[in-house]
């Protein structure tokens, strides 16, 4: 689905452009897709020379759930000492968080096609468990233990 854009950030760019064809949801649930890419990043890293790559010169993006993706995948290799490290990552509207749905964001772009709030958590229960049977407490925000919420608060609140 993202070939022709990939081609053309290669082209335009002057740039190797990499793209994972993982696992997807339901049918492969979480961690597959996370697996495939992290598994994917690291095979590249590991043989930057075969390809010509120089190696402070590598940037992960992802759109979507491959922004997810993307930021999980640079967020547990910004420890590895053993790997280069990455120069960036880039990341286009991508899903981030799935603890609260009622967040002014998700409010406020409640309606706005393509991603309608009740999609996106209805995207997130699939790629999460496959499983959609508790979308009405994910929307109500029952789904998350007061201490988590907490836990949490700091980070993801409308404040």
């Amino acid at each position: 689905s993202h070939e022709r854009i990939c081609q053309y950030i290669a082209e335009e760019g002057g740039s190797l452009v990499v793209s994972v064809g993982y696992r997807l949801a339901p049918e492969h649930k979480y961690p597959a897709a996370y697996e495939d890419c992290l598994s994917a990043t690291q095979h590249f890293l590991q043989r930057l020379e075969r390809y010509g790559v120089d190696p402070a010169r590598v940037i992960v993006c992802g759109d979507s759930a491959g922004g997810n993706l993307a930021a999980a995948v640079s967020q547990t290799l910004a420890g590895r000492s053993d790997l280069p490290k990455l120069r960036a990552q880039i990341l286009i509207y991508p899903g981030l968080q799935a603890l609260d749905f009622n967040l002014p964001s998700y409010q406020q772009n409640r309606g706005v096609p393509l991603l309608f709030r009740e999609r996106a958590a209805f995207y997130a229960l699939q790629y999460l468990q496959g499983d959609t049977s508790n979308l009405e407490e994910v929307l109500e925000g029952s789904h998350i233990p007061p201490d988590l919420r907490l836990k949490y608060r700091k980070w993801v609140s409308p404040d």
